[in-house]
């Protein structure tokens, strides 16, 4: 009996060490890991700008509409809609069987609790928030927009892509003050966050929601069926890039969002790995000057930078010497946009017109502050380049360099450098986000209401407002050349150039979608 109880015990110990590798390799198949662009460190893609928050809101978050390869407004969690009162009430009702991930029922009220916080928040949601009179729940599946005046761009307002995206929140959550970031993931996305899985500077976790109900239609970038094929994705923060280009070849990670421009040769030697732009439509490199806090709060010291601004340096900087993978840009509409024009005159790459600006302007040597991330190699580059030729104009510089969390923490600062505020930063953002003044923060001039760097300008609003009431195409097309015109004569925002990235993969991943963002749905492992 003690022999076969013990020949049963070894039987049983090898049975589950062979299970267990097995099952090992069944959540290795079913998990994704993924190294983003940069670290995850503010959650609420609400109240923050940066794209690694708004890709993140993605996973965990769903939307009421979504634009679609087009660029049109297609329902998402609504059912649909109804315009009545000659456009001046817009009724919308949801899907049924939304869900939150504490598995509580997504209602109208949420919907429109997490609208206003949003419109707080995004130019094109303060455009929406002047013509819209009350929002006004109807029952748990429906709510209304009345407005003041009809608004024909509602739909392209809630489904705005990228940046400042209309996600839907808990009324608990979406009723926090739009001022003050929110710490809590709880959504109605195809994944859900895990809390306890995340380690800033390390590691993000999430999970599929089972309780997701995808629609119906294919998906096509934003839009669609979001169909979430694998059980896990771990985002691996790697700031390393050699580090980060290793555990890509040696499939230690499957997906590398943004692979340094030097290493792209060696991947593309790697018959495992595959490169793809993904991203057709490509991101600007942008500069941004504090217009509150001297020394940029006078227009022609402003002025005196953009006149020094020589893209090619930046673009070589950040993104190498494939000059199949950037261009110039001197227009803050990119282009491949409507209304991109160029304005050679505006932006001459001179360094001896900007020391003359300089001198004309009266400089006294006030130091300007360079906030500047060292570990976000599309981004550091840029603050670099931007260091060098001030100082080689004459001016006073501090480039302050830290992590990206901490860049986009302190440009919240509107206090002097003297008491931790900050002079310029650079930045990345998706073409498709800049390619219109109602989606574009870089050329509205709401002041302190506006983007960092808080630009004012009555007459910029006056153009927005002409490009938004224009009864045709022509209407719009003056306004906006107007605007964009007179946003980069003032410096409300600097372009650096226009890029695109391969973005890089194991060859086993299949269903990765085309768009600005690489969305988490519709990925299969062969």
């Amino acid at each position: 009996m003690r022999r076969r109880t013990l020949l049963g015990a070894s039987l049983g110990a090898g049975a589950a060490s062979l299970a267990a590798p097995s099952v090992a390799q069944d959540m290795r198949a079913q998990t994704l890991r993924f190294v983003p662009q940069a670290n995850l460190t503010s959650l609420d893609p609400i109240w923050t700008t940066a794209t690694v928050t708004s890709n993140h809101g993605y996973y965990v978050f769903d939307t009421l509409y979504a634009t679609d390869a087009s660029n049109r407004p297609r329902p998402q969690m609504a059912e649909g809609h109804e315009v009545l009162d000659d456009g001046k009430r817009w009724r919308f009702r949801l899907r049924e069987g939304l869900r939150f991930h504490d598995g509580e029922p997504v209602r109208a009220a949420d919907c429109v609790a997490s609208i206003r916080r949003w419109c707080v928040r995004d130019p094109f949601g303060q455009l929406l928030a002047r013509a819209v009179a009350e929002w006004r729940v109807l029952d748990d599946r429906g709510f209304e927009a009345r407005l003041h005046r009809p608004f024909p761009l509602i739909l392209d307002a809630l489904a705005k892509p990228d940046a400042s995206v209309c996600f839907i929140m808990p009324e608990r959550l979406a009723s926090a003050e739009a001022t003050r970031a929110i710490t809590e993931m709880i959504g109605s996305g195809p994944y859900r966050f895990v809390a306890e899985g995340y380690n800033s500077g390390s590691r993000v976790l999430y999970e599929k929601f089972d309780g997701y109900v995808p629609r119906q239609e294919p998906p096509e970038r934003a839009s669609g069926g979001k169909v979430a094929h694998l059980r896990r994705i771990e985002w691996h923060v790697i700031p390393d890039a050699s580090t980060a280009a290793a555990a890509l070849t040696n499939g230690e990670v499957d997906w590398w969002e943004r692979p340094l421009s030097d290493l792209q040769p060696m991947l593309a030697r790697n018959r495992e790995i595959r490169r793809e732009i993904l991203d057709v439509e490509g991101r600007m490199a942008l500069m941004r000057l504090n217009c509150l806090q001297p020394p940029f709060n006078d227009v022609r010291l402003r002025r005196a930078v953009r006149l020094s601004v020589i893209q090619e340096n930046y673009m070589r900087a950040a993104q190498g010497d494939d000059t199949s993978t950037w261009t110039d840009t001197r227009s803050l509409f990119p282009k491949r946009t409507p209304y991109y024009k160029d304005n050679p005159d505006l932006m001459p790459g001179s360094l001896d017109q900007a020391r003359a600006a300089l001198r004309e302007a009266g400089y006294a040597g006030e130091k300007v502050v360079i906030i500047n991330p060292t570990d976000f190699p599309d981004i550091g580059p840029l603050g670099q380049v931007t260091g060098d030729a001030l100082r080689r104009i004459g001016m006073n510089v501090e480039l302050a360099e830290s992590d990206w969390g901490t860049v986009i923490q302190r440009r919240n600062s509107r206090e002097p450098v003297e008491r931790g505020g900050w002079s310029i930063f650079h930045t990345t953002g998706s073409s498709n986000t800049y390619g219109s003044p109602a989606m574009s923060p870089l050329i509205r001039g709401q002041g302190e209401a506006g983007w960092f760097g808080w630009w004012k300008s009555d007459r910029a609003e006056e153009l927005t407002t002409a490009w938004l009431d224009a009864p045709d195409e022509a209407g719009r097309a003056r306004a906006a050349e107007a605007l964009g015109r007179l946003a980069l004569d003032e410096v409300a925002t600097i372009p650096l150039g226009q890029f695109t990235i391969r973005t890089a993969f194991r060859r086993n991943l299949t269903g990765l979608l085309e768009g600005s963002t690489p969305y988490p749905w519709n990925i299969r492992r062969g």
